[in-house]
């Protein structure tokens, strides 16, 4: 609990005591099924990660493994690499080729089968493309495409030649390209002439040659057909993907790249308006990466994988693309959205794939609770066999509807802590031998050390909350903001100094669990109460008549901040008259008097970015009468006003 002299921690409120272990059927098959694993890490750091990289292929083995001068770290020093080789020369050399490396399934139906023989040509073939076109070593590419297969294939060409890559997210706006392009000085834009959602189309050409009049270290762009739909094509400087990319030779040399070698740009908002380029390198990260999905995922060579994310976004980088490529993993790509054009999208997949593992956000989740479990009991789900959740901390009542609606009551759900800077995951359980609590992630993995600790950077005791922090650095670890060390230092770095502080609250339980408790910003103070809105939330997702919770603190003369609450309930419930008093006495009931909502607003939506997050900065700006802030990233941007005017007609009855 909080020190009720200082109120300097985060009260640690919401308690959760149901435990499911490992059954002895996955234990039994398990790639980790002992504890000695966290022994080793802890024993040796340095020696543990250098028998992890033994998975990699060298083209000239490292001098030393660690070379830390905080803030920043290097990794593997000395080693040459390539990662576009890891990830596919390697498994067709090794009679691999015929794999299949992922399933294609389009919006709107149409498939396509790529085996790793096939990827590895279209690689060649792009890397080829890109290098005819004036890029070399050094040179930033931006790519703006949609969940079409030539998103990873882009990827991958870049590594290939040493290119470092910045994927910005196809839902992005033309000045949130350009502002990305611009900052990293990029030489060559791939696009789409298209991307398809909900049966429409984005009109990312359009977005592109708006974002081109402001971005002028663009010399190319390489422009993928996948709509059909009439675009400007600017002579010289458009070239269509299909024109030049499949005239070139279907062998291309990888370069020998050095351990720390940039590996791609990933730009994350920031506090200010201006996005921060997160760099990534190319050995520490590959090892985070497939590492992490090896052992978290326990994936094994019939495994059929679906990271539920968008490629343009880190999640999609290290699951979807460099870890399980580098694994021999195969996947599944899909393009459009959970509820087109049914709500039974995702589950179809499941069954047409025989997916074994699935992996996707608490926010997805949440919908398909909110749209009911008949939707995927009209499936054959018995092909899953392990569950992830990634984004996000997961609430209780969500990990359990997962747990039985989707797994079967069979399947572990492994709930990851990390972040874009983080490159890997973080804070996990391992499937095999961790005995899973529904909302926690519960220990960081092996070789990353994790605590939480008070404002002064003291470790909490067990039970108590805080602000957590990582005290040793990890291979996948970004290596500083490009252009900027001082807001490198700055941002994560300056308020514990030598421990990596990534903006999250978190409190650990008896047992020494992490319970994530959300950005230290989304935490409210309600009569010198530090609460967490993730707490609160989980509260009231926990009543079977909510879908969804937004909690943010609203200005309050009496309490310095008040508790409201945006409320989603299920399909089949009436907001009816004396509901909100209801469930106010039920969080009360769940978590304390302290944490009971001031207000309640039912609402059929939340504002959400187009990777799902809530936007709950703009629910604050609306509930302390604010001018909105940046609502570009909104995957609907009208959910907003239809909250801020439900919002002043329903001021005064809470």
């Amino acid at each position: 609990m909080a020190d009720q002299a200082s109120g300097l921690t985060i009260e640690a409120l919401l308690s959760e005591d149901r435990t499911f272990p490992p059954s002895s059927e996955f234990r039994a098959q398990a790639l980790v099924s002992s504890e000695d694993i966290y022994a080793e890490a802890e024993a040796d750091l340095e020696g543990f990660w250098a028998r992890q990289a033994e998975q990699i292929d060298w083209f000239q083995p490292y001098d030393k493994v660690l070379e830390w001068n905080p803030p920043y770290a290097k990794w593997f020093l000395g080693g040459k690499l390539n990662i576009s080789y890891n990830c596919l020369d390697r498994h067709v050399q090794n009679g691999g080729g015929e794999k299949v490396a992922y399933y294609w399934e389009g919006e709107s139906g149409e498939t396509r089968t790529i085996t790793y023989a096939q990827l590895l040509e279209d690689v060649c073939r792009c890397a080829n493309a890109l290098k005819s076109l004036g890029v070399r070593k050094g040179d930033r590419v931006a790519i703006y495409l949609p969940m079409i297969p030539e998103l990873p294939v882009a990827m991958l060409a870049c590594a290939r030649i040493g290119a470092p890559h910045t994927a910005v997210f196809a839902g992005f706006s033309a000045e949130s390209l350009s502002d990305r392009m611009n900052d990293c000085d990029a030489k060559l834009l791939i696009t789409a002439d298209g991307g398809i959602r909900k049966g429409s189309v984005v009109p990312l050409k359009k977005n592109s040659d708006e974002a081109l009049k402001t971005s002028p270290s663009v010399e190319h762009v390489l422009l993928v057909k996948r709509t059909g739909e009439d675009v400007a094509v600017q002579e010289g400087r458009d070239l269509w993907w299909h024109d030049v990319v499949s005239e070139q030779p279907a062998e291309c040399e990888p370069e020998a790249l050095d351990s720390e070698d940039m590996l791609y740009l990933l730009y994350t908002s920031g506090t200010t308006a201006k996005p921060k380029g997160i760099v990534h390198t190319t050995a520490g990260y590959l090892l985070g990466a497939m590492t992490t999905h090896k052992l978290v995922f326990d994936i094994k060579p019939d495994d059929v994988y679906w990271c539920a994310a968008d490629v343009g976004w880190v999640t999609g980088h290290s699951y979807i693309v460099y870890g399980p490529l580098a694994n021999h993993t195969t996947g599944v790509m899909y393009e459009g959205v959970p509820d087109f054009p049914a709500r039974d999208r995702w589950w179809s997949i499941v069954e047409k794939y025989k997916v074994t593992v699935l992996y996707t956000a608490p926010t997805a989740i949440r919908a398909h609770m909110k749209w009911g479990p008949q939707h995927a009991e009209a499936h054959d789900l018995s092909s899953l066999r392990l569950l992830g959740s990634v984004g996000e901390p997961i609430n209780p009542e969500a990990w359990l509807w997962y747990y039985r609606h989707i797994g079967g009551e069979r399947c572990p759900v492994v709930d990851t802590w990390w972040q874009t800077e983080t490159g890997m995951i973080m804070i996990t359980p391992l499937p095999g031998i961790t005995t899973l609590k529904p909302g926690s992630a519960t220990r960081p993995f092996p070789g990353v050390e994790a605590d939480v600790v008070d404002e002064q950077g003291n470790s909490v005791p067990l039970g108590g909350a805080g602000y957590l922090v990582i005290k040793k650095p990890w291979p996948a670890m970004l290596r500083g903001i490009y252009g900027d060390p001082e807001r490198y230092q700055q941002t994560y770095w300056s308020r514990y100094p030598g421990m990596y502080f990534p903006g999250d609250g978190a409190k650990r339980d008896e047992d020494g669990y992490f319970w994530l408790l959300g950005r230290v910003d989304d935490v409210m103070n309600v009569s010198g109460h530090r609460i967490s809105t993730m707490e609160v939330e989980s509260a009231l997702v926990s009543d079977s008549r909510v879908a969804e919770a937004a909690v943010i603190g609203q200005r309050d003369d009496l309490t310095g901040e008040a508790i409201f609450a945006f409320v989603i309930l299920r399909g089949d419930v009436e907001s009816e008259k004396g509901l909100g008093e209801e469930l106010r006495q039920y969080v009360a009931t769940k978590i304390g008097a302290i944490a009971r909502p001031k207000r309640i607003m039912f609402t059929p939506e939340l504002p959400k970015t187009r990777s799902g997050k809530i936007m709950r900065r703009l629910l604050r700006d609306i509930a302390n009468d604010r001018q909105l802030g940046d609502t570009t990233t909104l995957a609907d941007t009208s959910v907003v006003e239809t909250i801020r005017e439900a919002s002043t007609a329903s001021k005064g009855d809470e």
